[in-house]
């Protein structure tokens, strides 16, 4: 009715003042009751503060960069460990660069790729497969001119790439970082810090880590004891440093992050380096560096000299393993399982693994000594060699357990007439029977096959870092030096360093003084013939005793006297090669030897309490 008089024109005042109150009021109640859901509008078109739980948010993304350079040694546990992450993979973008590689990487990586395209939100992959390394290097491990201009250039287009993509955080990780911490993006984006980087421990040694203390002047690394205090966490928390490396996340939602850069300024005169360039752009645009060493993070490898090769490389991230399986392992001993799988770093299924090939490293042969009981160190052990491609026959100990009277006289065993222990003076114990017993089977079994030189383990060490490539220049010293070795220590108790003193010319060998243990040695064919001709079941002592006996270097004169001639060549490697896996005092020590009856010396007396340390 309202319109049709609007449309007649009624052009009476009265007449329109009551067709404008009805307009009016027709659309109140319009809105009201035909469409009560547009009565809240303009709330909602003035909403800025939603209030949401932590859950029903979507995570921040990020841009994890990744460069790949002859690392198939690494990649399979390096993705294993970056596949545990806790943070949801579609808010994971993966950014991998690989060139130059001369080992399997790439078919590696490709592999890997294909299987997990579908699981993160994207996989950003380039590889360059023209190249077998760089015209000017020296090595594979060599980091020339060439090696840095590209990696400097891959690192700038990850900058660039995380930008272009509004990442919102972007996480520089090298391909030889172990992350075993699996909140460590949730607690590093937690930190709300420009550049934060989570202390990683190193492969090898305590003070190697991924930031630096202090730089000096022209650019480089400088000491200072403030990083020595955050290393060995003294200091706990979140600090700023001048430089850090190898895993940092950057929070690209901060104003500055737009001037971050790895291209050298203009005014740079510094080293070409691109964690140095890096680490000098953000200084001068105010931007802090932040190491984190609250938690555990993980590993990181220590970079080796240009002179290194690849099988050297492994062999760092071999006893990276080892030491990281035997870490999930502190309660393993007699009754306790060692557990592998599931132990260290964890392997990747995405990933093919050819087993290496094992062998002898030169010895005509390799032996294991372990007890049958103690089938937690037979299963390390055995893991440890498959790692280092050592081929190894087992001796299974005679185990001073099952001594008795009866078997002792059978094999006509006799004690050293007036032995007693240099530290406690007792007699000998049943295990101490035992340990020589089984090494003196492996020296008849050398004499008998003819064996001209062969390697003897414990099952109770650890290896060095390194331990085959220092074996092999060890030997080859040796024959230079020393031709007519007859016993090579590579694992002892130092006890009279002041009498020791290096081969001449030789910085690995030293003439060795009184010693203990037997933890590993080489033996040659005349050293095991030596050793044998003393008849030395006849007058037993500890075979660790015997042997420094028999190179003439115990202090007990009244037992040398029993042993003539007295002139086994022997050496030592300095530094060792191999240690024990625990000390005395240590949780789960156990001591075959020490743990086991005492031989009734001649007037029937014997003490049982006393106890002949192995520190």
């Amino acid at each position: 009715y309202i319109l049709r008089m609007a449309e007649r024109r009624l052009t009476c005042r009265c007449c329109s003042k009551i067709c404008f109150i009805f307009i009016i009021f027709y659309t109140v109640i319009f809105t009201k009751i035909v469409c009560p859901e547009s009565n809240d509008l303009h709330k909602h078109q003035n909403v800025t503060n939603y209030s949401a739980s932590e859950d029903e948010r979507l995570r921040p993304t990020i841009l994890v960069a990744i460069l790949v350079r002859n690392k198939a040694h690494v990649l399979p546990w390096f993705f294993g460990q970056l596949e545990k992450l806790n943070y949801p993979k579609d808010r994971i973008s993966l950014w991998i660069r690989s060139d130059h590689n001369i080992d399997n990487s790439s078919a590696m990586l490709k592999e890997w790729i294909y299987t997990n395209r579908q699981l993160y939100h994207r996989i950003d992959f380039l590889l360059e497969e023209d190249s077998m390394g760089y015209s000017d290097e020296r090595g594979p491990c060599d980091w020339s001119e060439q090696r840095f201009d590209n990696v400097i250039k891959l690192r700038q287009k990850a900058l660039d790439a995380s930008r272009s993509k509004w990442a919102d955080y972007l996480f520089m990780l090298d391909a030889d970082v172990l992350l075993q911490n699996d909140d460590i993006l949730n607690i590093l984006i937690e930190q709300k810090k420009p550049i934060v980087a989570p202390m990683l421990n190193a492969s090898i040694g305590e003070t190697y880590s991924n930031f630096w203390g202090g730089v000096d002047e022209e650019g480089y690394y400088k000491r200072v004891p403030e990083y020595f205090d955050i290393v060995g966490r003294k200091n706990i928390g979140c600090f700023v440093v001048p430089m850090v490396h190898s895993a940092l996340l950057i929070d690209m939602r901060f104003k500055d992050s737009q001037k971050l850069s790895y291209i050298p300024s203009p005014y740079y005169s510094g080293p070409k380096d691109d964690i140095i360039i890096f680490g000098n752009n953000a200084g001068s645009q105010g931007v802090n560096m932040y190491i984190l060493n609250t938690a555990y993070f993980g590993k990181m490898m220590v970079p080796l000299d240009w002179y290194h090769n690849l099988f050297t490389e492994r062999e760092q991230f071999v006893y990276m393993k080892n030491e990281a399986v035997d870490a999930d392992n502190p309660g393993a001993g007699d009754g306790v399982d060692f557990k592998v799988e599931g132990a260290g770093f964890r392997k990747s299924p995405h990933m093919s693994v050819k087993p290496l090939p094992a062998d002898k490293m030169g010895f005509d042969e390799v032996y294991l000594i372990n007890l049958v009981r103690r089938q937690e160190r037979r299963k390390r052990m055995l893991l440890n060699f498959e790692e280092l491609q050592i081929q190894v026959k087992i001796i299974d100990a005679v185990d001073g357990k099952q001594l008795n009277d009866s078997y002792i006289k059978e094999k006509g065993i006799e004690m050293l007439p007036g032995f007693t222990d240099p530290y406690h003076g007792r007699p000998l114990k049943m295990g101490e029977i035992g340990c020589f017993l089984s090494h003196y089977i492996i020296w008849e079994d050398m004499v008998k096959n003819n064996y001209q030189k062969v390697v003897v383990f414990e099952d109770d060490i650890r290896f060095e870092p390194y331990f085959r490539t220092k074996l092999e220049a060890l030997v080859i010293e040796a024959g230079k030096k020393v031709p007519e070795w007859d016993l090579i220590y590579l694992g002892r108790k130092r006890l009279n360093l002041k009498d020791e003193f290096y081969v001449t010319d030789s910085q690995t060998l030293v003439w060795p003084s009184y010693s203990y243990w037997t933890l590993s040695y080489l033996l040659s064919l005349e050293g095991a013939k030596k050793l044998l001709q003393q008849r030395p079941l006849q007058r037993m002592i500890p075979v660790d005793e015997y042997l420094p006996v028999m190179f003439d270097k115990h202090p007990d004169s009244d037992w040398k006297t029993h042993f003539s001639p007295r002139n086994l060549v022997t050496l030592s490697a300095e530094p060792l090669l191999v240690y024990p896996t625990h000390y005395l005092g240590e949780p789960h020590y156990i001591s075959d030897t020490e743990d086991s009856e005492i031989i009734q010396s001649e007037d029937g007396e014997s003490n049982e309490n006393d106890v002949r340390d192995e520190l």
